[in-house]
This record gives C-alpha cells, sequence and structure tokens, in this order.
C-alpha cells in the first residue's frame, strides 16, 4: 500500500483529479493580479490584455470549483489579544485524511494539512484571550478519537503571518 493510499483513499484520489479544474497561465496570471485584493476585474483585464468577462468567468469558475477564494487576511500581529499556534498531532489510526478532514471543522482551525516526519498532521491555529490552547484542547481537541499526541509550537514572532478571521467576532471579550 503507498503512502497516498493511507492519506486518501483511491476513489478519492481518482475523483479529486476528475473533478479538477484545469489551471493556465492565465489563470495564475489573474490570481497574482488579486493578491492586492482591491483591484477591479477591469484592471485586471486591462493589465493582461483580455476581456474584462473573460477574468469574471475565470474568477467565478475558479471560486465555484474551490481552487480559489477571494478573502481578507489579517495580520496576527497586529490583532491584540490573538494569538497564532502551529499544532502536530500524532494519530493512532492510518486514516490520515478523514481525521484531517475532521479536525478542519474545530473552532480555531485555519487549516489543517497531512504531512511527512514525525507527525500525522500539523493544524494552523487562531487562538485569543478567552479561547486560548487550554481551551482549544479541552473543548474541540478531546471531541476527537484516535490522537496518539500533540505538539503545540506557538508563534512569538513570525513574517507574513496573514490569515483569515475564522473566529466568531461577536464573542470577542469586552
Amino acid at each position: 500500500m503507498s503512502f497516498i493510499n493511507l492519506i486518501m483513499p483511491a476513489k478519492e484520489q481518482s475523483r479529486n483529479r476528475r473533478e479538477c479544474m484545469k489551471i493556465d497561465k492565465l489563470s495564475f496570471q489573474i490570481a497574482g493580479q488579486l493578491l492586492e485584493g482591491r483591484k477591479s476585474f477591469r484592471e485586471i483585464a486591462q493589465e493582461l490584455a483580455v476581456a474584462e468577462n473573460t477574468v469574471r468567468s475565470r474568477i467565478n469558475k475558479m471560486q465555484k470549483e474551490g481552487v480559489m477564494d477571494i478573502v481578507a487576511r489579517l495580520d496576527v500581529e497586529k490583532l491584540p489579544g490573538h494569538t497564532m499556534v502551529f499544532t502536530g498531532v500524532l494519530l493512532d489510526e492510518r486514516d490520515l485524511f478523514a481525521k484531517c478532514q475532521e479536525l478542519s471543522q474545530l473552532r480555531g482551525v485555519v487549516s489543517s494539512a497531512v504531512v511527512t516526519g514525525r507527525f500525522d498532521i500539523i493544524l494552523t491555529l487562531l487562538l485569543r484571550d478567552g479561547y486560548g490552547l487550554l481551551e482549544f484542547y479541552s473543548e474541540e481537541m478531546a471531541k476527537i478519537d484516535g490522537i496518539r499526541s500533540v505538539e503545540s509550537f506557538v508563534v512569538y514572532k513570525g513574517s507574513k503571518l496573514m490569515t483569515p478571521y475564522i473566529l466568531d467576532p461577536n464573542t470577542l471579550p469586552e
């Protein structure tokens, strides 16, 4: 059994390959133009010398296919009371892909990834005053079976630590 079969069943692998849209040079160029975040479709079209409708339809298709998402990203270091944490997860079971999906649904998880190395999965967490590591482990991770061990890496200082804001802003402490 190959490593990829451990993390994602063959049926899922072939479905993912079939469903993925072809990303060509123009799609990458459009995505690059969106890094600034405030460019209009018209400005992108002019810069790439294509029709505005081409830009609009490409972006809409990439969003629909799940290839691209347009979100505001915030600098964690400039968010008072917030912390970014990377958590390595070692599992007792081998269905890594399913467990990765399950972990991604927990409150505070920005992203989850199946990785090589001493951990099976790495989580990126966004935590804040009133919802820190203790709450994450006791309220969220406690729901998940099959976890052998975890190790957390709290970010003290970072570079380009931009993240979407995934926590409920209505629950911010006063």
